[in-house]
């Protein structure tokens, strides 16, 4: 089992065994599901959810080093 702390921005670390596990790199997209009493994270593979490739075209206009840095502190 691994574990990370939640941040007071409600930000995290996927631990790097996990990121291995799932193949998780920097970009990728993850989707969170509530199961009962179980938080289930799981990547999105692009073709996977019709939603968010219709965003990724639009969303891709805010990946430029300066917005990066203009979000971070949000």
């Amino acid at each position: 089992m691994e574990m990370s702390k939640i941040t007071s921005r409600g930000q995290t670390t996927i631990p790097k065994r996990i990121r291995e596990a799932a193949n998780l790199q920097a970009g990728d997209v993850v989707a969170f599901e509530i199961a009962g009493d179980h938080l289930r994270l799981r990547k999105v593979e692009p073709g996977q959810d019709d939603y968010l490739e219709g965003l990724s075209e639009v969303m891709s206009e805010w990946v430029s080093p300066e917005d990066e840095e203009a979000w971070r502190d949000l």
